[in-house]
């Protein structure tokens, strides 16, 4: 499986039979260059215009934008509710926790996710081989919260997401924290930066191992 960071909360996850997209954004929104891609399965954590730009994926992709069990081109994806804040989805809604397997890895997307998911579906997500985190606040969980969830969960690789970074508009997401916040807030300052992701289950780290994807331009 080959992991690549296109932006904010958008990755691509190649697999042997399938190429998923997550949370495709607007450009014109995040202020971030949209790479062209082309997908099989395209998730979509909540509809806001930073995560549910399906248009910039080509090809004829699956959409998967709500909770539920699916079966597409050899990967299953299972999707949980959870909230966009702190307040039950009083100011931001509700958002979609994405749980993906294939080649015998489980990985997980938190989306916008707000507040410590229910014990339900923590159970459904505890151990997770790479876990795709918001940690940049304001409107998610911030560094802080983020260090919490991954220690409930206790996932062999995190990627951070949704931070800020250059480029990013800042009359919208001015106020996300840096990842170097979070990468504090770990202890993991050295952390892998990396272009790209390759994880196979027989070469997974035996302690949990925080990697900043450096963003496809």
């Amino acid at each position: 499986m080959e992991i690549t960071y296109l932006g904010h909360s958008s990755f691509r996850i190649k697999t042997k039979t399938a190429t998923i997209i997550t949370d495709p954004y607007s450009s014109e929104m995040v202020g971030l260059r949209y790479p062209k891609v082309e997908g099989d399965i395209v998730t979509v954590s909540h509809q806001h215009e930073d995560h549910n730009k399906v248009s910039n994926v080509s090809g004829e992709p699956f959409i998967i934008s709500l909770p539920g069990e699916y079966e597409v081109k050899g990967v299953s994806i299972f999707g949980f509710a959870s909230f966009h804040d702190g307040e039950e989805g009083v100011k931001r809604g509700t958002n979609n926790i994405f749980l993906i397997e294939a080649e015998g890895l489980r990985v997980c997307h938190l989306g916008d996710l707000g507040a410590l998911p229910s014990s339900e579906v923590l159970e459904e997500i505890i151990g997770v081989d790479v876990l795709m985190i918001p940690v940049g606040g304001v409107s998610t969980i911030g560094p802080t919260e983020a260090d919490e969830v991954i220690s409930k969960l206790e996932p062999l690789i995190v990627l951070p997401m949704h931070y800020k970074e250059q480029g990013i508009n800042e009359k919208v997401f001015g106020d996300l924290a840096s990842v170097d916040k979070f990468l504090s807030e770990m202890g993991a300052e050295q952390a892998e930066k990396l272009d790209k992701l390759s994880v196979t289950k027989d070469k997974l780290p035996e302690e949990t191992r925080v990697v900043v994807l450096q963003r496809k331009a």
